[in-house]
C-alpha cells in the first residue's frame, strides 16, 4: 500500500498519466487512470493534456502512443517488455514482399513495431481487422502479422486474397479446442468467447469472437452469467470486477509472461527518474502515424 502511495503522490505531482493493458498484472492495472486495449489506451493518451505517460504494456503499445501523440514523454516502465509476435515481421520483410506481390495493399495489425507500421498502408486491431478487410481498395491484401487473424477475416470477408504472415501470439496459439471442448462439457451453460488470434479450431468453437475490448463489452451486456474466456489470463481481473455477479473460467490459465513484467516498483521508478522513453525517428512517426490514422477511419 506504501508503494502505491507513493505512485499516486508522484503522479500528482508530475502531473502524470498512467495506462495500463488488459493484461497487466492486477495491482499494475489498479494505479492505472485508465484500463484498455492498446489503441484504446493510445487514443485516451492522446486525448488528455498529461505531458508525461507511464505507459504499462509492451514496447509497441508505447510506440503507439508515441506516434499519435509525438510531443508528449512515453516511457515504458520495463523496456525489456516486446510482444514476441512483433518481433515476428521486419520492415525489410514487408518491402521484400511488396516486390512479390506489387498490387497488394499492406494491412499491418498493431501489434506491429513501428518501423512496420511505416511500410504498411493501413493498421488495423482485432476489432477492426474484418472492417479493413473488408473495405480497403484493391483485391490482394498481405497481411502482417498474425496469421490467425489474417484467415479469420478473409474467412469472414469472404471476398479478399489475403498473403498471411506465418506470425502468432504464442498465448494465444496454446489454447487447444479439446480444452474448449472440455469446458463447454463441463459448463454447458456457459458461453464461449475467443480472441481471434486462437487458431482456428478454437474459434469454430465460439459463441463469438472478438477483441479484449469487446469481450469486455460482450460480457457486461449479456444476459448470460457464466463465460469460458479464450484469451490471455490477465483480463478475468478486470472481467470480474467489473461483473461481479458472473462467473469467468479460462480452458487453461495462460499467461503472456512480457505482459507480467512490469511491477509497481517498475513504475515508481520510471515515473521517479523519468526514464526508460521512447523514442522514435521523425520519419517513422510521420509514415507511421499515416497508417494508424488510416486505421481509425475504419473504427
Amino acid at each position: 500500500m506504501e508503494l502505491r502511495e507513493e505512485i499516486l503522490k508522484l503522479k500528482e505531482e508530475k502531473n502524470a498519466l498512467i495506462v495500463a493493458h488488459n493484461y497487466q498484472l492486477p495491482e499494475v492495472q489498479d494505479i492505472a487512470d485508465f484500463v484498455g486495449d492498446s489503441l484504446e489506451l493510445s487514443r485516451k493518451v492522446a486525448q488528455m493534456e498529461n505531458k508525461i505517460v507511464v505507459f504499462c504494456g509492451v514496447k509497441f503499445m508505447a510506440e503507439t502512443a508515441k506516434i499519435l501523440s509525438p510531443q508528449k514523454v512515453v516511457l515504458l516502465p520495463r523496456p525489456d517488455a516486446i510482444c514476441p509476435m512483433a518481433e515476428m515481421v521486419s520492415a525489410e520483410d514487408i518491402r521484400e514482399w511488396r516486390r512479390i506481390h506489387p498490387r497488394a495493399k499492406v494491412v499491418a495489425y498493431v501489434n506491429t513495431n513501428a518501423d512496420v507500421k511505416a511500410e504498411a498502408d493501413v493498421c488495423c486491431t482485432s476489432a477492426n481487422a474484418l472492417k479493413v478487410v473488408r473495405n480497403i481498395e484493391g483485391e490482394e491484401i498481405i497481411f502482417v502479422p498474425d496469421k490467425n487473424l489474417a484467415l479469420w477475416s478473409a474467412r469472414i470477408s469472404d471476398r479478399k486474397k489475403i498473403h498471411p504472415w506465418e506470425g502468432f501470439c504464442y498465448v494465444h496459439k496454446r489454447i487447444k479446442a479439446e480444452e474448449v471442448r472440455e469446458a463447454k462439457r463441463k459448463y454447458p451453460d456457459a458461453l464461449v468467447l475467443a480472441h481471434p488470434e486462437c487458431d482456428p479450431e478454437v474459434l469454430d468453437l465460439a459463441d463469438a469472437v472478438l477483441s479484449t475490448s469487446g469481450m469486455l463489452r460482450y460480457a457486461r451486456e449479456s444476459a448470460a452469467k457464466r463465460f469460458i474466456i479464450c484469451t490471455e489470463v490477465g483480463l478475468l481481473h478486470r472481467l470480474k470486477k467489473e461483473n461481479p455477479t458472473k462467473e469467468f473460467l479460462v480452458p487453461r490459465a495462460l499467461m503472456c509472461r512480457n505482459m507480467k513484467l512490469t511491477t509497481l516498483q517498475d513504475v515508481y521508478f520510471s515515473l521517479l527518474y523519468e526514464r526508460c522513453k521512447i523514442e522514435l525517428p521523425e520519419d517513422i512517426i510521420s509514415r507511421a502515424r499515416k497508417s494508424l490514422e488510416k486505421m481509425l477511419e475504419y473504427v
